[in-house]
């Protein structure tokens, strides 16, 4: 799904930027694998190639990768810029989104 795809509108969508080239963007992919899994609809994880989609890396200005933004309903909540563990995304979305 690209970002011209998304509606961050609606409920929890977790906005990950990144690019073929990016070493640490490969190892957040079973990061955020496994935080699909564990989440399942609670949670919209949209991936976001910043080299294809360079409109919407300019629009949240996304200045390196990997990135991810947490919206809910619209509203920017968390964003993040380099790696980071499942663990601490589950404890930022559920800080951040009540009753998800």
């Amino acid at each position: 799904m690209s970002a011209a795809e998304v509606n961050i509108n609606q409920g929890p969508v977790l906005a990950y930027f990144l690019a073929d080239w990016c070493g640490p963007c490969d190892h957040m992919k079973p990061v955020l694998k496994k935080l699909k899994d564990e989440m399942g609809e609670k949670l919209n994880i949209v991936e976001i190639d910043v080299d294809k989609d360079q409109m919407a890396a300019a629009a949240f200005k996304i200045r390196s990768v990997p990135t991810l933004i947490l919206f809910k309903n619209g509203e920017l909540l968390w964003k993040h810029t380099g790696q980071i563990t499942t663990d601490k995304i589950k404890e930022i979305i559920h800080q951040n989104i009540k009753n998800g």
